[in-house]
């Protein structure tokens, strides 16, 4: 997804003095008067009553958005965890507000976080994961989301960069927080359950099962405060003290950093996007105005996809919590089983998900018997849509899904195809006060219909890379952003994406970078060489596939992919490990990661 803004030109520094790249004017969002209809063909696409252009955000903050969606909601069910056997718990937007409130004032006068503190969530979906993530941003401090499937080493490198002052973790994963933590230790540790705010009896089967069946809860060797404790302790600040939560947003401009979302880009070198109030906001605005059949108060979101994804994040929480949705939280999607008594008992109106999750449910017997009845349509994002899974959803739901298209420092969406004009195989038109185009490697505009790489401007797009000035100045171009992906636009403005210009593999919508994946096969110590390539996978979308030259002849590749899982994410790991005497180079001795590509592409072909 997208990042530059248009308007006037101007620099803008973050509190430690890092350069930030040029982005758009002050007024927010409203494109440069000299863009003409021909440069924005796609809006003889939007509806009648819909803005080509969104002029100003509709609240300074994301916690202003919170205050004002809180009360007009107010006892209406905001969130409701799901556990695959039923077993659910439910918040209602009043207490959403008031325990993001207590949760605020914990972190501010309890452990001592002020303005601008990074704090860390890694959680799955659940109850606790908006209340966490809403009082941090009413707290002025800045929310860095981490997945909570991450190793130690992934966690610690995230940690490294992001310098968090406190994490909240799930207890699941806490186990990793000592090696994790180790030279760059976290002095606020904040520690919630899967079941947390759930009624007293399943909150207690569940518990037990996890510690003494399945084990997967175990001890905690690091000093910590359980969350509901930190909540207790906020909200006795709050009766002893006059505390007005108000005032520790109110110090926080719609510019100032909300997020730090973490992603590779297209180097594979970690990095956190900077997205501010008014970049998650604005977005939030231009996706909805996309999508007239929302009907405010009235529908039910079921999030699968984890929050702590920008795609989710942006849509599903913060979008569904402004317009009054009900979300239906799932912790853990797989199997898709876990997702039958949610379909079951909830009146699901719509839904997010990756072309995996589409292609999964299309093949589970219990859902094309019993497809949700009230569904209004789904929406597709993270990585491409299959022609063929678009239309078997189609043909068992009655409803579309409806492809977009955008980047973590987008916010992440860029374009979207209008519900009613949708081409297959496309992501849709730009959205309000977007510009895309497709440009050569010379930053020249191709003609209609030529390849070239997307470039965009809008108010989505972020301020930049964290503390990386010269990272943030390699992804932007005379204003523009570069996304890495290769697409075309059409005499109407819909754009298709052919192609990705760097190495990156997608794999059931995460990124995985071939560089920190060779990096970790090469540490193995009977690992020579390896090369890491994306090869075409039906359920995945895209699967990894490595190459190594070993100097241990005894490696199988079992040991191999063990390996792997004891220091890269499970999507990470290779799903097949190929034996080489050699690997292609070049003159310089770089390995050639195309000409495998190449190869395999030869290979599949004549199977």
């Amino acid at each position: 997804m997208s990042r530059r803004g248009g308007g006037a030109v101007k620099l803008a520094h973050d509190e430690t003095g890092t350069r930030l790249a040029a982005q758009g004017g002050e007024t927010g969002g409203g494109l440069e008067e000299s863009v003409t209809t021909d440069e924005r063909p796609w809006t003889a696409f939007y509806g009648p009553e819909m803005r080509a252009d969104i002029d100003e955000a509709s609240y300074r903050t994301i916690p202003d958005l919170i205050r004002s969606a809180s009360g007009t909601f107010g006892p209406a069910p905001a969130f409701t965890t799901v556990m695959h056997n039923g077993m659910n718990g439910t918040l209602t937007f009043e207490q959403v507000d008031e325990m993001s409130d207590a949760f605020a004032v914990y972190l501010r006068e309890v452990a001592g976080l002020v303005k601008g503190d990074r704090v860390a969530v890694q959680l799955p979906n659940g109850l606790t994961f908006p209340v966490a993530a809403f009082g941090i941003l009413k707290a002025g401090c800045v929310l860095v989301n981490v997945n909570p499937l991450y190793t130690a080493e992934e966690m610690a490198r995230q940690f490294q960069d992001a310098e968090p002052k406190a994490l909240v973790i799930v207890d699941m994963f806490a186990d990793k927080i000592p090696a994790a933590t180790r030279g760059h230790p976290i002095p606020n540790i904040i520690v919630t359950r899967v079941a947390e705010f759930f009624p007293v009896l399943p909150r207690g089967i569940i518990g037990l099962v996890q510690k003494y069946w399945d084990r997967s809860v175990q001890p905690i060797d690091v000093s910590h405060i359980r969350f509901p404790d930190a909540l207790d302790a906020g909200r006795t600040q709050l009766g002893s003290k006059r505390i007005e939560v108000e005032a520790y947003h109110q110090q926080v401009a719609p510019e100032d950093t909300a997020c730090l979302q973490y992603t590779g880009g297209t180097t594979g070198i970690a990095k956190g996007a900077m997205l501010s109030h008014r970049n998650l906001i604005v977005n939030m605005e231009q996706t909805l105005e996309m999508i007239p059949a929302f009907e405010r108060g009235k529908e039910v979101a079921l999030t699968a996809l984890p929050m702590y994804h920008i795609f989710a994040f942006t849509l599903n929480l913060l979008a569904f919590y402004w317009i009054g949705g009900r979300n239906i939280l799932i912790p853990n999607p797989r199997p898709l089983s876990n997702l039958k008594r949610a379909f079951e008992n909830y009146r699901i109106t719509w839904m997010s998900g990756v072309n995996t999750l589409f292609n999964g449910l299309n093949n589970e017997l219990w859902f094309r018997d019993s497809p949700p009845k009230y569904l209004k349509f789904a929406s597709a994002g993270g990585m491409a849509l299959q022609s063929e899974v678009a239309a078997r959803w189609e043909e068992v739901t009655q409803r579309p899904v409806v492809q977009g298209y955008g980047l973590t420092e987008t916010s992440p969406v860029l374009s979207f195809n209008p519900i009613g004009k949708a081409r297959d195989g496309a992501i849709g038109i730009p959205l309000p006060s977007t510009l895309m185009r497709c440009e050569d490697d010379d930053g020249n505009v191709v003609p209609t219909g030529e390849r070239g790489e997307i470039t965009v401007r809008g108010p989505q797009v972020m301020s930049g890379y964290w503390n990386k000035p010269e990272e943030t100045d390699g992804v932007f171009r005379d204003g523009w952003f570069l996304t890495g992906d290769i697409g075309v636009m059409d005499e109407d403005g819909y754009f298709t994406i052919v192609d990705r210009k760097k190495d990156m593999v997608v794999v059931s919508g995460f990124n995985v970078y071939p560089n920190e994946v060779e990096d970790c096969l090469t540490s193995h110590p009977g690992i020579f060489e390896a090369a890491v390539i994306g090869v075409p996978d039906e359920t995945t979308g895209e699967a990894v596939k490595a190459f190594v030259v070993l100097t241990d002849k005894s490696l199988s590749q079992a040991d191999i992919r063990a390996f792997c899982k004891t220091h890269l994410t499970a999507y990470k790991v290779p799903k097949d490990v190929t034996v080489r005497e050699q690997l292609p180079k070049s003159i310089v001795g770089k390995i050639l990661r195309k000409d495998l590509r190449a190869e395999e592409l030869r290979t599949s072909e004549a199977e």
